[in-house]
């Protein structure tokens, strides 16, 4: 993949004057995780993006946008993979991992108990999220007032751009639900901003997809055949995960199938040891490590050597699988300790090291597989749906699913879902609460479970800096 690795001037604005400094695009430290956080509605920006000096030539436009993946890789925020990732917590506030760590702060999110003081909502889902946002904005904006980036390259920018956008909206939709719409980098416009209805979110997130579907290269070709930055593919396959979500089936299902169709690019490799190796052919996008020392952030936090100090698999997780799963031998391991044993996730298979051998898999074809069998169970298409599921569950070493009826057919999908995309960016967390069974499978679970828990709170600073936003119910 060509990084660029040109450093890039910009103006940092200060009271007694401009001072330039120098950054390295794609470093760890970037630009956009600059961007105050006190308030996304009402702290102008510390630093601010000059045109001419970031998108005057291809080069420089280029290293900014990769700035937003390096920002997104950095440290352990929610797109990281690592401790206050979306990974972890939404696997916490489900039932998929336990708590080990003494930190409240994390046992918040276990025991779905968490209150809008809580410094890891502030900080890695909501700050983080808009800081992306705002990054994504910044180049929108630069790119459209300035001349200096040839047209091939700015519209593939702007579709990158929009699909961080709608990426971003889609997690805060289904962690906190109505949210601000921030379409620009104006802080006075964004002042004082109240939470926007999750249906007009979800509406700018299918239009901001749709664009970059139109803006997006047909292949990783341009990008050196790395699968780290999306193209139109990736955008589908996240276009049909929303339209699940809003229960658009049809739409889910053409998506899907657009995707799962394009076998010159995706496939299902048989050993499941390769699923989540860099440039996997089943990778429909994925993120680069940045951190020194480690492959992803999944393995290193994951991967047990002892006692958990943080997170370990549930109990009782293993038994969800059934008997001849190799998902089972392959993604799960365990470890005996003072004649306890403890299970955690090992699809990462990589806890350290200076060679990366694995990325951060973000989007893969075997949910579009999945998405495609409950699309097509939701229409009635049974026959079509036991396909899909089927492709799924062979791959695992399993026989044709025995459901013939919707019902039965749904119930197995959501199994499969449980078993293939276990801590993976919070999908079992979101499909309890999507499928209404939050309340009946977390209720005997987690003491003190209340159905308003579905959802986040808005960190305490927001609303004291902004009259105008509402607290979600229950806190």
């Amino acid at each position: 993949m060509q990084f660029l690795y040109t450093s890039i001037t910009f103006a940092r604005k200060r009271n007694t004057g401009t001072v330039l400094f120098r950054i390295t695009a794609y470093g760890i430290v970037f630009l956009f995780l600059s961007v105050s956080c006190d308030s996304i509605a009402v702290d102008e920006p510390n630093f601010q993006l000059t045109g001419t000096s970031v998108f005057d030539n291809d080069a420089t436009a280029e290293a900014t946008v990769l700035g937003i993946y390096s920002n997104m890789m950095s440290g352990n925020a929610m797109a990281s993979g690592g401790g206050q990732s979306i990974t972890l917590l939404a696997g916490l506030s489900a039932d998929e991992l336990v708590n080990y760590s003494f930190n409240t702060t994390q046992g918040e999110f276990y025991n779905n108990a968490l209150l809008p003081s809580n410094s890891w909502i502030e900080l890695y889902v909501w700050n983080a999220a808009y800081s992306y946002i705002y990054g994504a904005n910044a180049v929108l904006e630069g790119l459209k007032e300035s001349p200096g980036v040839t047209g091939a390259v700015a519209e593939r920018l702007k579709g990158e751009a929009r699909f961080i956008r709608a990426f971003c909206y889609f997690y805060l939709l289904n962690l906190f639900g109505d949210v601000p719409l921030v379409m620009s980098t104006d802080y006075k416009a964004s002042q004082g901003m109240s939470r926007t209805p999750a249906e007009e979110v979800y509406e700018q997130v299918v239009t901001d997809l749709l664009a970059a579907r139109e803006l997006l290269p047909g292949d990783y070709s341009v990008y050196g055949e790395e699968r780290v930055r999306p193209c139109l593919w990736t955008a589908k396959a996240l276009l049909a995960r929303v339209y699940l979500y809003r229960e658009a089936w049809p739409e889910a299902e053409a998506e899907a199938t657009a995707v799962i169709e394009n076998k010159v690019q995706y496939g299902l490799p048989a050993d499941l040891n390769s699923v989540f190796l860099k440039n996997s052919e089943e990778s429909i996008w994925q993120l680069m490590p940045v951190a020194p020392g480690i492959n992803t952030r999944e393995g290193s936090h994951f991967i047990l050597t002892g006692r958990p100090a943080s997170v370990a698999l549930d109990s009782e997780f293993p038994a969800v699988f059934e008997p001849g799963d190799r998902r089972k031998t392959d993604w799960v391991e365990e470890i005996a300790v003072a004649g306890e044993t403890f299970y955690y996730p090992f699809k990462y298979k990589v806890d350290a090291g200076n060679v990366l051998t694995e990325y951060s898999t973000v989007l893969r074809l075997a949910e579009q597989y999945l998405v495609r069998a409950e699309a097509r169970a939701r229409q009635g298409n049974i026959a079509g749906a036991q396909h899909d599921l089927n492709t799924v569950r062979n791959r695992a070493g399993l026989d044709n699913t025995t459901a013939v009826t919707q019902a039965a057919l749904l119930d197995a999908i959501m199994h499969e879902r449980r078993t293939e995309l276990f801590t993976e960016w919070g999908h079992r967390w979101f499909d309890l609460k999507r499928t209404g069974r939050a309340g009946s499978v977390l209720g005997t679970l987690k003491q003190g479970w209340q159905d308003f828990d579905e959802f986040y709170p808005l960190p305490q600073k927001e609303l004291q800096n902004n009259p105008n936003l509402v607290q979600n119910e229950g806190y």
